[in-house]
């Protein structure tokens, strides 16, 4: 703060947030800490954040329109904060926008062009206030462990996707297919419209990525090919 806006009083901490069921553990303890008011939007059923930059807007211009603060220091960079921003000044309010570096290719050039002053902390800043959580980092390393994990399931569950699309496909048409991938790059499409969504099925629903699709088609090939190499069992019936 003092760096920021030298010889300024402190008044609190305003912390933002959303949540779609309520305030989390994380946000309780915050409540409970001295001189800082927790402020709660919510979340919708897509993962988004609403009413978060309202709160903040709001705040701004009440407190510059009270005379409850001289400086505010924004640690944000999104552009609808701007109009915050210009009436807070209109009261007489300088603006600080702070960011944590590499801050600048994530804050709005607008947002930035309104403030009074710009600031990017680097890590030996923060680190001379903030330090890491042991237990956060240790469930980090888990959920990249999981992530390992689904991601081997998912080339697994294509792999037998793959091998049931393949099976499925008259023998006369397999070396048809080998052959058009092998020159265009292809496979025909109303097999590809089976591959994808069965593999959609298998992953729960879940849309295929580029790499994922990739891995499919040249699964089902591969597929193909393997039951080219096999000797078709001899299904006649020998004359009596």
């Amino acid at each position: 703060m003092q760096k920021v806006a030298p010889n300024t009083e402190f008044l609190r901490i305003y912390w933002y947030d959303g949540t779609s069921s309520g305030p989390t553990p994380q946000h309780l303890a915050l409540m409970h800490l001295d001189d800082i008011k927790v402020r709660l939007g919510f979340v919708n059923s897509v993962g988004e954040q609403k009413g978060v930059d309202s709160l903040i807007v709001t705040d701004m211009i009440e407190l510059a329109r009270n005379r409850a603060i001289a400086d505010a220091l924004l640690l944000s960079g999104d552009e609808d904060l701007r109009v915050g921003v210009q009436q807070a000044q209109e009261f007489g309010v300088r603006v600080h926008i702070v960011g944590i570096r590499p801050a600048r290719g994530s804050q709005s050039l607008f947002l930035l062009a309104e403030a009074d002053t710009t600031r990017e902390l680097s890590a030996a800043e923060l680190t001379a206030f903030l330090k890491p959580n042991s237990s956060v980092l240790e469930l980090d390393g888990r959920r990249e462990d999981c992530r390992v994990a689904a991601a081997a399931l998912a080339v697994d569950g294509l792999a037998d996707v793959a091998e049931q699309v393949a099976r499925m496909q008259p023998t006369q048409e397999r070396q048809v297919s080998v052959e058009l991938f092998r020159a265009q790059k292809k496979i025909p499409s109303s097999v590809d419209r089976e591959l994808l969504t069965r593999a959609r099925k298998a992953l729960g629903g879940q849309d295929l990525d580029g790499h994922q699709k990739k891995t499919l088609r040249k699964a089902f090939i591969d597929a193909l090919e393997s039951l080219g190499d096999q000797t078709e069992p001899n299904t006649e019936v020998p004359n009596p």
